[in-house]
């Protein structure tokens, strides 16, 4: 036989039952997350943006308790990968780790992009700023940038520079230079950093703009000369070498920089966007990220969502007027 229920007793299994049905939105949401976490980088593996996805990958998956998988999506310049991410659906288990090159800029170089960057992704965090060193081969006779510019007012039409690819920094911020200065210099596109850098020691063209991660190594040997660093602060592996702004050079073209940052596709759940958010923040501030990051040669920042789209709404329409001196479009 089974027991009899005296009325203390039903109330009291009533009331508990009541508690955790109330409860139970709650639960649900302390659930997440409930399988494998995406983190799609629109690049090769190996890279600069790659390195960082993972390093942030290996510390979120240890935090949230579930694996995150880097997914190398490289292709169209990095359009093809974003754009997959962002038409994820917004369930909070894919990521995007890119440059800010095709999460803004790229609006602005494309006549026709497949994604939105303000409409269909969602802000997380600007991971890190990725400042770029002003390069030089080591015939051309000057230690600073201003003497550059003096320079290339004096060789009209007998310059040129290297880029890693048409609509790059690389490309953009020398295309600037040749607009403001009207030194009519000679652009030649290259196929990533290595080719440009091999270029750029072997004198086929005499300047150029590069990451760290791609010209320490040209630096330290002397095959090019590094007259100046892009962004408001030294880079920590060349703290000797003086900013653009330090030497007086006021162009917001080099006081921004790239960066790279992290988004969901949007609709993505607030909730589940909080929680990411304060993760990868968290995250970023460990020394041993820091250290991380800033060894491939960029400056850590792990800011808000709401200090993200403030960095949004102030580099956009300078990328913008960036662009259109430039003339750069891309199909």
């Amino acid at each position: 036989m089974h027991p009899t229920l005296n009325r203390r007793t039903w109330l009291s299994q009533g009331l508990a039952a009541c508690a955790a049905l109330a409860g139970l939105p709650a639960a649900l949401a302390q659930a997440y997350p409930s399988k494998p976490i995406r983190l799609i980088v629109p690049y090769a593996a190996g890279g600069a943006t790659d390195m960082v996805a993972r390093s942030i990958g290996e510390k979120l998956s240890q935090r949230l308790g579930q694996p995150v998988i880097i997914e190398n999506r490289p292709g169209a310049g990095g359009v093809s990968g974003t754009d997959a991410a962002l038409k994820a659906t917004p369930d909070g288990y894919t990521f995007l780790v890119s440059l800010g090159t095709t999460m803004l800029i790229n609006q602005y170089l494309y006549a026709k992009l497949p994604y939105q960057p303000l409409r269909d992704q969602a802000l997380i965090s600007q991971i890190a700023l990725a400042p770029v060193a002003l390069l030089v081969h080591p015939s051309i006779p000057v230690s600073n940038a201003n003497e550059l510019f003096q320079y290339m007012d004096r060789s009209q039409g007998k310059l040129s520079y290297g880029s890693w690819g048409t609509g790059s920094y690389s490309h953009l911020a020398c295309a600037y230079l040749n607009h403001s200065r009207k030194v009519d210099m000679v652009h030649a596109a290259y196929k990533g950093e290595a080719a440009m850098m091999q270029d750029l020691a072997g004198g086929q063209v005499q300047l150029a703009f590069a990451s760290l991660q791609a010209a320490k190594p040209f630096i330290d040997s002397g095959r090019v000369k590094v007259l100046a660093v892009t962004g408001e602060q030294r880079m920590a592996m060349l703290p000797k070498v003086a900013t653009m702004g330090e030497q007086g050079i006021k162009d917001e073209i080099f006081r921004i920089t790239g960066w790279v940052g992290m988004s969901a596709p949007a609709r993505t759940p607030s909730d589940i966007m909080t929680r990411v958010a304060s993760e990868v923040r968290a995250i970023i501030a460990q020394s041993e990220i820091q250290q991380r990051i800033s060894s491939i040669g960029f400056l850590p920042v792990g800011n808000t969502p709401e200090q993200f789209a403030e960095v949004f709404r102030k580099d956009a329409p300078i990328w913008e007027r960036i662009v259109d001196i430039s003339g750069a479009k891309l199909d």
